[in-house]
């Protein structure tokens, strides 16, 4: 969770710039230590470390459940939509549109990609670790029909439903010590059919983000990307380098490939001048949260998920 809390404020200052902007503003210098405060950099409207609405809606998401005491979507959908209200600094159009369409929380996305015909984009993807670290310890088919049954509040796109799913499933393993690259294949053939072959592509070990189709804000290579950059890189700052530098919508990127490469490589892994400054402004109520708040919250989802699973 501070994986994907970090690599969302690293990523937002270099939103839908280009290329290899990161890396030419933080070049590094061969045989020294990357400037790793300094890249915290803030910018476009965002403070150094402030975490943008994927992690707020992530927060939003792993809290529910907790006070529900379970997977409550109405309560979901209820807080999201508290949430758009509330004038959040950044909401992306799809989810902006739903969460404030006025309809039920069962009909709200079905209506809107039925009227629309598109609703594939990254927003379910962005939110998805607090959910995942919640339903990972009841296993593969727990964890992968929460992703879905959430991701569905606001995108009606079953691709979307299947991306996050995946993630879902990759997280399971990654937090059990596993690599989550090697679970691929078993994590495909949990993926409805329909889908499944467009995933298998960008998932694939020879797939690059400059075989895109889309550009990035779209669930597929949204999550390519994130495996590509963990598969190409050997440690947590350098995955989210990576990924920063492909350009487009860094800030999601950067928070789906943080919630991989953190429970790869663990809270250790992270810079602490990352660490230091990150924060989460939370509408619609005047609460900010930081590092320490963020790990009770982790731990609490953990525990519940936990106590879910052995029960």
């Amino acid at each position: 969770m501070l994986g994907s809390a970090v690599g969302d404020a690293l990523g937002a200052p270099f939103e839908f710039g280009p290329a290899e902007a990161f890396g030419k503003r933080f070049p590094g210098v061969p045989g020294e230590r990357f400037p790793y405060a300094a890249a915290m950099c803030g910018g476009g409207g965002w403070a150094p470390g402030e975490a943008t609405d994927d992690t707020q809606m992530a927060v939003h998401l792993g809290e529910a459940p907790l006070d529900a005491g379970g997977l409550d979507l109405p309560e979901i959908f209820d807080r999201f939509r508290a949430w758009a209200a509330g004038d959040p600094k950044d909401i992306g159009i799809l989810t902006e549109c739903v969460l404030g369409s006025g309809l039920p929380w069962d009909l709200a996305a079905q209506i809107h990609f039925q009227t629309e015909g598109r609703a594939a984009g990254n927003g379910a993807l962005m939110r998805a670790v607090t959910a995942a670290v919640r339903f990972a310890p009841q296993g593969r088919d727990a964890t992968m029909d929460a992703a879905r049954r959430i991701s569905a509040l606001t995108h009606g796109d079953g691709a979307a439903w299947e991306g996050t799913a995946i993630l879902h499933e990759l997280l399971r393993h990654a937090l059990d010590g596993e690599d989550p690259l090697g679970a691929v294949p078993s994590t495909l053939a949990a993926v409805r059919a329909e889908h499944r072959a467009r995933w298998a592509t960008v998932l694939a070990p020879d797939w690059h983000p400059a075989l895109a189709t889309e550009n990035n804000g779209a669930v597929w290579p949204c999550l390519g990307s994130a495996l590509w950059a963990l598969r190409a890189t050997a440690d947590f700052p350098a995955a989210l380098r990576a990924v920063v530098d492909l350009g487009g919508d860094t800030d999601t990127t950067a928070a789906v490939t943080g919630a991989l490469a953190g429970a790869v490589y663990g809270v250790g892994a992270i810079p602490a001048e990352w660490l230091a400054p990150l924060h989460v402004p939370l509408p619609p109520a005047e609460r900010v949260l930081w590092v320490g708040e963020l790990t009770v919250l982790a731990e609490a989802l953990d525990a519940a998920g936990r106590a879910a699973g052995s029960g």
